[in-house]
């Protein structure tokens, strides 16, 4: 497994704890099937950057308002490429270093990516939108990410075939983006990966939540107890397996992660939701 690879598979523990343990302490959910996750997505509005934008920009003072406005009308006669690769840097570095906004700093860096035309800026920039997808809950906004993903992945793949990660990636479009409905289309390239290479945690990982996802717990379990044993401590995959144990209704094996997950944070917050959750199911 590569640097790339393990930084993503690590990468939001924290997030998840605050999805996971944000003072709900309400049993999960049972996801619904697959195909229903699909036919439910299809019937939401598909969400568009320009509304993204527009509501980014009511959070903007006067100044800043100007400011961007200056940038996006920056592109004039010349070197038209090269103006338009500074002016997405720019918009870019503003909406995360400025306004800490997410959805503004990922598109205008990946429309940087594209321009540049890079494996290494279009994998980077796909990262930012999966990382994202991997701990967002919204089925429309699942739909977006994993777009602007696939297309960054799809690019990165025509200079690199044989990227094991990038394929990673696009599978996990395909199988958490509501980009489809048939999510065997990201799975089986992931599936022979995994098969290939048992220890690319990163397959392992995505497969698990697909597993997950569907409410094929007994086969997501079985992809997040390799990773444990691979990476114990490994708090992300504890917890997934924590909570695909209690909706499977085995208490016992939910006790056991959860409490490991326990002995491990030190959120105070997160420590007593545990606690809660272990007594709930206790009982």
């Amino acid at each position: 497994m590569n640097k790339q690879q393990l930084i993503l598979l690590v990468i939001g523990s924290t997030l998840v704890l605050v999805l996971f343990f944000g003072g709900n302490t309400i049993p999960p959910k049972k996801p619904q099937p697959t195909n229903t996750n699909m036919q439910a997505a299809a019937t939401k509005p598909t969400i568009e950057f320009k509304d993204l934008l527009a509501k980014a920009k009511q959070r903007l003072t006067d100044e800043q308002s100007n400011r961007i406005t200056k940038l996006e009308n920056s592109v004039t006669r010349g070197d038209v490429k090269a103006q338009q690769l500074k002016m997405y840097e720019q918009l870019s570095s503003f909406w995360k270093d400025s306004m800490h906004l997410f959805e503004p700093f990922a598109y205008y860096n990946a429309q940087a990516a594209k321009l540049v035309g890079s494996e290494k800026n279009l994998t980077f920039a796909a990262q930012q939108f999966l990382e994202r997808l991997l701990v967002e809950g919204d089925p429309a906004m699942q739909n977006w990410l994993a777009s602007n993903a696939k297309q960054l992945f799809d690019l990165a793949l025509v200079l690199n075939a044989n990227n094991d990660s990038s394929k990673i990636g696009l599978g996990a479009c395909y199988i958490l983006g509501n980009i489809s409905d048939n999510p065997m289309q990201g799975i089986l390239p992931i599936r022979e990966i995994a098969k290939k290479n048992p220890d690319n945690l990163y397959a392992q990982f995505i497969l698990g939540l697909g597993g997950k996802k569907s409410g094929q717990y007994e086969k997501a379990i079985e992809r997040f107890l390799i990773i444990v044993q691979k990476t114990p401590s490994n708090i992300e995959a504890e917890l997934h397996l924590a909570e695909c144990y209690e909706l499977k209704g085995d208490k016992v094996n939910a006790i056991k992660w959860y409490s490991s997950v326990k002995g491990q944070v030190k959120n105070p917050d997160a420590q007593k939701e545990l606690a809660t959750r272990i007594t709930t199911l206790s009982k």
